[in-house]
């Protein structure tokens, strides 16, 4: 076997802590040398609008998850899930779902808010529930909204930017990115490493680290952890 790209590849994750592990792992596995710089950090708010919404969940058509997140923020306060329909923005939400025993009726075939809305049809007067971030996009509830639906949004969870200036990783090979809340809180503890190759989890991710002035070597063509090493695969086997 040819040896990877990302052999001996510096490579830095700005996921939350919680969440970098895996990436980490898959990346060790392909000979790269992970370097953990979390950017986020998830705190879980448990808001009693959630838990109100949640006591009348037969009241809603649909519940809508953009995040794995979202969906833990939920099942710290139930554990069933029982009347509406369930969506997930993308297969990595879904499979924290299924984990609790909840199949999603729908998974977009583009991860985000906007392939949600093409998916799901007419919407007129059907009642929605989204326990977001409170920095979620508001594409989705835009667009619900207009279509005619009765959007009931709560912020389930907050994502904190981790600011403080960060201890020198050493050379870097490439930065990854994986929201606009960690190309965010990545910047405001220092900039993006010298000769460093900054790859996208996908394209709003990519425009927000174009418009804080980063080159964008690479962007995911699914907007997947799977893509995202793909990516970076590909970034490291140009000429």
């Amino acid at each position: 076997m040819p040896p990877s790209p990302l052999a001996g590849r510096r490579i830095v994750i700005t996921r939350p802590e919680a969440d970098a592990t895996r990436l980490a792992n898959r990346l060790r596995a392909l000979g790269a040398i992970p370097i953990v710089a979390p950017a986020i950090q998830i705190e879980f708010t448990d808001p009693p609008e959630l838990d109100r919404a949640l006591a009348n969940l037969a009241e809603y058509h649909w519940i809508i998850f953009t995040s794995r997140s979202g969906v833990e923020a939920v099942f710290r306060r139930t554990r069933s899930l029982a009347g509406p329909k369930v969506a997930a923005i993308g297969p990595a939400t879904a499979a924290a779902l299924r984990a609790h025993g909840v199949e999603p009726d729908l998974v977009p075939a583009e991860y985000v808010a906007e392939g949600i809305l093409e998916t799901l049809g007419e919407v007129r007067s059907l009642r929605f529930l989204l326990p977001r971030a409170d920095i979620a996009r508001e594409a989705l509830v835009d667009g619900l909204t207009r279509r005619g639906a009765v959007v009931d949004e709560i912020a389930a969870y907050r994502t904190r930017e981790l600011i403080a200036p960060r201890a020198d990783p050493g050379p870097v090979d490439a930065v990854t990115f994986s929201s606009s809340s960690t190309v965010r809180g990545f910047l405001a503890g220092g900039p993006v490493p010298a000769g460093a190759k900054v790859v996208c989890i996908g394209p709003i991710t990519a425009q927000t680290a174009r418009e804080h002035g980063l080159d964008v070597a690479a962007v995911a063509e699914h907007y997947t952890e799977d893509g995202l090493i793909s990516a970076l695969v590909a970034a490291f086997a140009e000429p």
